[in-house]
Formats: C-alpha cells, sequence, structure tokens
C-alpha cells in the first residue's frame, strides 16, 4: 500500500479523520521531540511541549500551511514558538529551583539513567554556548545543523527569507567556533538523538 503524503493525510484531517491525524502524530513526533529536546536538555520537558505542538497545530488546522507536501516546517515553526513562550515562563521560577538542594547520587543506577545524565549535561553545556548568542542565530542553528532541515524548510519555518537563513547560519558557525575554541575541549554541536516514546 502506496503511503499517503503529509498533504493529502492533513486534508483528511481537517475533514475530521482522527486516524489520518494520529497518522501525521506517528509520523512526525520523534523529530519535533528531538528538536525540542535539543533546545531545552530536558526530556520530560520535550515531552510535554511535542504535545502541546500538536494540540496548537490541530487547534489552529484551518490556518496551517503545508510547505512542499510536508507538514514539517510548519510543526517546526510552531515548536520554535512554543519554545520561547516556556522560556518566558521558566525564567520566572528558574531561581526557585536553583535553591533546591542537589539531588544525593543514587548506589547502582541503571545504565539508561546514567547515559540520560550524561546526555542532559551535555546539552546543558551546549545550550550554554549557545545563550551567547541572538536567538535567532539559535533558531536557525538548531533547525540547520541538529534537525538538518533544508535552508528553503528552515525559511519556511521561521518565516524569514532563505538568505537570511544562510547568513544566520554562517554566522552562528563562527560564534559558536570561538566560543569553544575560549571555553575549553570542544563540543559536538549535534547531541546524540533519544528514542521518542509515544
Amino acid at each position: 500500500m502506496e503511503r499517503s503524503s503529509d498533504s493529502e493525510l492533513w486534508q483528511r484531517a481537517v475533514a475530521g479523520e482522527p486516524a489520518a491525524f494520529g497518522a501525521l502524530y506517528e509520523r512526525h513526533a520523534r523529530t519535533i521531540y528531538n528538536y525540542l529536546f535539543r533546545r531545552c536538555a530536558d526530556w520530560s520537558l520535550a515531552e510535554d511541549l511535542t504535545s502541546i505542538v500538536f494540540l496548537e497545530t490541530y487547534r489552529r488546522r484551518r490556518q496551517v500551511a503545508i510547505e512542499d507536501g510536508s507538514l514539517l516546517p510548519w510543526l517546526y515553526g510552531v515548536a520554535t514558538n512554543v519554545l520561547r513562550n516556556q522560556r518566558r515562563s521558566l525564567r520566572r521560577h528558574a531561581d526557585a529551583l536553583r535553591r533546591l538542594p542537589a539531588p544525593e547520587p543514587v548506589v547502582g543506577v541503571a545504565r539508561e539513567a546514567a547515559e540520560r545524565v550524561d546526555a542532559a549535561r551535555h546539552v546543558r553545556a551546549l545550550l550554554a554556548a549557545l545563550q551567547e548568542l541572538p536567538q535567532r542565530d539559535q533558531d536557525v542553528l538548531a533547525l540547520c545543523l541538529w534537525q538538518e532541515l533544508s535552508y528553503e524548510d528552515a525559511a519556511a519555518a521561521l518565516g524569514i527569507p532563505i538568505g537570511t537563513v544562510r547568513s544566520r547560519l554562517s554566522r552562528a558557525r563562527t560564534r559558536l567556533a570561538k566560543l569553544a575554541a575560549r571555553n575549553g575541549p570542544p563540543f559536538e554541536v549535534a547531541p546524540k538523538e533519544r528514542a521518542f516514546e509515544s
């Protein structure tokens, strides 16, 4: 059986077919989840934000624009906006969280838990360096390098011209290389993916 395109599934979803929206969720949730984790360095928050992205997409289903037959540019745009809103909310709670005592180490932690902690630590270090870049450069870097979007799809997701994507990406790469050289050993710009469990 031939796989339905995003455009076909979206038309069926807008017409009221829940299974079509479910198929789009299954197709793209992991990609959006990994993008969100790479931006926030928190597995459970990334899961929550992924749900918000798809709920918001469905809520605004009559306004969705499919780019070149793919729903992904729209989803990336929604995810980027959801992250911005989440960051505003997190700023209010950050001071309270910093006052909490550090958890005691647990003996015999499972390997998977240790890997998750290492991955989160790595992404936090990377995000700390990225915080020195302007937000617009961070968005382009995350979409083009981490999510491997084409310049065209990144431009569609962010609502900016392709030339702007190219110049922001070039500027971000240059500044990130300088930050890495200044802050010690180089870090991996594309953190490892983790399976998304829907």
